[in-house]
Formats: C-alpha cells, structure tokens, sequence
C-alpha cells in the first residue's frame, strides 16, 4: 500500500508538534515549539480542499503539546510546567512545575488516558543522551504523580483504544516503548521495548493510534511514517518529502485524514532550500480511522 503525504499548508515552523483535531469545530490545531505559538487550520465540517481560515495564537509560555479540556479551554504542556489556556482571552495559567529549579529539564510531550487524564514526559533539554527524562500523570484535581524515570528523552506518547497499553517514544535511544497501563488507578508496569529504529531512520518522536490499535510513529530526521501493528510488526512505511517529522493526528469528518507536523530546526539555508517544505503542514488520505481523543476532566480538588 502507497499512501502519498500532500502539502497543505506553508506554516514554516521551527519544530511542529502535537496536532489536535476538534471535530465539533472542524479545527485542526498545533504549536510551534521554538515560537511560543499555537496555530489553528479550519477544514470546514467536511474536511475538503484547502484551508479555509488560517488562525495563529503568541503565547506567554513556551507550549509544547495542546490539548482540549471538558467545556471551554484547554490545557498545555509547556517547557516551563502545565498550564491552562483560555483561547478566547489568550491568557497561560501555569498550574504545576515539579521542575523548577533544575535548569537542564523541561516538559515535552504528552497525551490523555482514555479516561481524560494527562500524561506527560521530560527531558533534559541541554544533553538529549542523558537517561533524565521521567513521566508524570496528572489527575483532574490538578496534582501530578510521577510514573516513570530514566527516560532518553520521553517523547510521543499514545494509548491503545482500550487505554491499556501505553507506548513512549525513548527518543534518543531511538526505540519505543510500551507498558501495561491500569486504568482505573492510572498506573504503569511492565516497560518493555516496542519497536526499535535504525540509525539511517531517524529518531522515533510524535505518536497516535488508529482505531485498530496500530501505532503510528513519525521518524525525526529520517523523513518517515511507520505503522506497527499491536505486537510490534511493521504494517506499512511512508515517505515524506521532507526530513524532520515531527508529529501526527488523525482528523477530517470521518478521522480518516491524517496530518503531520514538520520541522526545519538545525537547518542552514543551503539545507532548507535541499529540504523544501520542512516545517510545514502535510496531510495523508488513508483507509484507517484515527479515534476521538478523550477532553481533560477537571474535578475540585480533594481536601485534606
């Protein structure tokens, strides 16, 4: 099977990451790491042609993940710790940073558990190769448990459609990683490797699942797609025109459109103008189907 990536919009962003596809809106949205900006592509209710409204957001916090709450808002990972984020008023809330003080990590990634909680990772953002990166859960009373440690940078995270497993990209150990994943109690065990990438492809970053619980993991400088199937085969690869790919989302009217972020960090101008495209938009026409992605449930906070 050939799936062909189309380029859909010239975004030019340094590092694109966590695609959010909102259905009741037909909105797709994403952020710009290295910018401190989250952009916003509306499709329309059917998802066809080309963009039609083009929306751009300058933050007070550095995101690097968005995500939809319950109701209104949303919440974001930033380098700098969880916030909230009113859209409307265009207001960051930071809510919880377990690492302030320590200057060489930072938050990265994240995702919610089938039952809306979040799961996030960390890095150290100074020396990539050290085994610094830890996973973190945070509840909808807003505190945040610690599920994991030594991670080479823990990367794109997703969950299978019964929110059992859970899989991680170990970025620069340039493998995945899954774990069995309780979720009434929103705990982990068991981490074994997943699936492991060459040198010649690239690093694993962002990460969705479809709805026949295959992993699809995007190639940071090895310019792939590849799909897993859910005991670590791989099912298909994808050719993109560019490099750095960053991250992916399933959405459109039927969750049968898949888009990809791009990158052009680290580039010169000779490598831009060799790689055109890197950082921007891409979308794939598949026969799969993404899942709706669960909102993050807030709840009051428990008393003492």
């Amino acid at each position: 099977m050939t799936l062909k990536p189309e380029h859909l919009l010239s975004a030019g962003n340094i590092i694109g990451e966590a695609p959010l596809w909102v259905p009741e809106e037909g909105v797709l949205y994403w952020t710009d790491t290295e910018t401190n900006t989250v952009w916003s592509l509306c499709q329309g209710r059917e998802g066809r042609g080309k963009p039609s409204l083009l929306r751009n957001w300058k933050l007070t916090l550095p995101v690097t993940a968005i995500l939809r709450q319950e109701g209104e808002g949303f919440i974001l990972v930033t380098k700098r710790g969880i916030a909230l984020w009113d859209s409307v008023e265009n207001l960051c809330d930071l809510i919880a940073n377990p690492l302030a003080g320590c200057k060489e990590l930072s938050f990265n990634d994240g995702a919610l558990d089938r039952l809306g909680r979040l799961v996030t990772g960390t890095m150290n953002h100074i020396n990539h190769v050290n085994p610094d990166g830890e996973l973190y859960r945070m509840d909808g009373d807003l505190t945040l448990t610690r599920l994991d440690r030594d991670l080479s940078v823990a990367n794109g995270i997703g969950f299978s459609p019964d929110g059992k497993t859970m899989y991680v990209s170990e970025q620069f150990k340039g493998r995945i990683l899954s774990y069995d994943y309780d979720p009434p109690a929103g705990t982990l065990s068991g981490r074994r490797e997943f699936a492991r990438l060459s040198e010649t492809e690239g690093l694993p970053d962002g990460i969705t699942v479809d709805a026949e619980g295959f992993i699809w993991n995007c190639h940071w400088g090895g310019g792939l797609i590849t799909r897993y199937s859910p005991d670590g085969k791989r099912d298909l690869q994808i050719r993109m025109p560019v490099p750095i790919v960053a991250c992916l989302a399933f959405g459109g009217e039927d969750l049968s459109e898949l888009y990809v972020t791009t990158g052009c960090y680290g580039m010169g101008e000779k490598e831009k103008s060799r790689n055109p495209g890197s950082g921007d938009l891409f979308r794939i026409k598949t026969p799969f189907r993404g899942l709706f992605e669960p909102r993050f449930r807030r709840e009051e906070r428990r008393g003492n």
